[in-house]
């Protein structure tokens, strides 16, 4: 993209995350769930699409965050287990201060619980590739939703009910929305940084032949496990908020819903146009907006819907909206193409 585009993309983003609430109040949760949802494709996209490999499992570290930071902010003014276990039985009563510092310490709490877990788990799943890497990660993240769900300390299949916001509605959903809005900006400008150093053309090597640059001399293996973590730390940060502003951590539906966010990060990464640093962001948009606008319209036809749009973009548009444009403007991304070679030109 060139640099005047980039700049007018930056302009449009920007006016869209400040003004969006104040003309759609009555949607700021919807609109927060946005930038959530470009921070589950740009994230994803740094092994999906960078590095090629992709990952089935990254709604793991979603549900990690979600859980730690629980932990986190619980343990600032009661028992967890007596805390998770009562449902009603002890009286809750968090102060103005518990509640702040508990958010803010569990959100770092989630990005860091997520970035040390994925550490371990990349130990193990980067031993696959291809197919079966995919499939491995996602038992990795059904495996997650299922274990969870029998720990009794994290209130096992009943859930966790978060502390509730010290202030009323509005200044509650105003607040998450920044939060959402923050991370998200934050994950996007580190990714722009991070894919221009020696490291984004290390994980670019990965994708196009990992065998031919490990023997240049590429340490493949920490590579990979770094790239994946990076991820994990966002997810982390992002699965923390998310569950603060929901407001009740389930373990199946709302940690590590596998079969709705899980698929869907990867549905937006595509149909935007994997490999890229736009294309994410264009596909959470659209994606977004489509799922949004189905399940207000088609109520009971809006997974027929989502599904046909996944199917037309793998089978019929696989170099996603980014590189559908590139094709036919490429002049936006300062990308010159060589005309001369054409043979209706050349009878000309």
């Amino acid at each position: 993209m060139t640099r005047s585009n980039e700049i007018l993309t930056y302009l449009v983003l920007g006016l869209v995350g400040i003004l969006g609430p104040v003309f759609f109040e009555n949607y700021i949760q919807q609109i927060a769930v946005l930038w959530i949802m470009v921070l589950m494709a740009t994230t994803w996209d740094i092994t999906g699409g960078q590095m090629g490999y992709n990952s089935l499992g990254n709604i793991t570290f979603f549900g990690a965050g979600m859980y730690v930071s629980a932990v986190v902010q619980i343990s600032i003014g009661y028992d967890v287990a007596e805390y998770t276990a009562a449902f009603g039985a002890i009286k809750v009563d968090f102060t103005e201060t518990q509640y702040f510092t508990g958010i803010y310490l569990g959100i770092i709490a989630g990005g860091i619980g997520a970035f040390l877990i994925s550490i371990l788990l990349g130990m193990a799943v980067f031993g696959l590739r291809g197919p079966y890497f995919a499939i491995g990660t996602l038992g990795v993240a059904v495996a997650a939703g299922q274990l969870v769900g029998t720990i009794q300390y994290l209130g096992g299949g009943s859930g966790i009910s978060m502390p509730v916001y010290p202030g009323d509605a509005d200044e509650r959903n105003v607040f998450f929305y920044i939060l959402c809005f923050v991370i998200t900006l934050v994950s996007h400008f580190f990714l722009r940084w991070l894919y221009g150093t020696q490291f984004g053309l290390a994980i670019n090597a990965i994708r196009d032949d990992e065998d031919k640059a490990e023997a240049m001399g590429i340490k493949t293996a920490t590579y990979k496990i770094v790239a994946w973590s990076i991820a994990a730390f966002f997810m982390g940060l992002i699965g923390a908020v998310f569950g603060n502003m929901i407001g009740f951590i389930e373990p199946l539906e709302v940690a590590f819903p596998t079969a709705t966010f899980g698929i869907f990060m990867v549905a937006m990464a595509l149909l935007g146009g994997k490999g890229t640093l736009w294309g994410p962001v264009l596909g959470a948009f659209v994606f977004h907006i489509i799922k949004e606008t189905t399940w207000t319209l088609l109520l009971g036809w809006q997974w027929v819907a989502l599904g046909t749009i996944i199917i037309i973009n793998i089978v019929f548009f696989q170099q996603g909206i980014v590189g559908w444009l590139q094709e036919i403007k490429p002049e936006w991304f300062g990308l010159t193409v060589d005309r001369s070679k054409n043979p209706e030109n050349s009878k000309a």
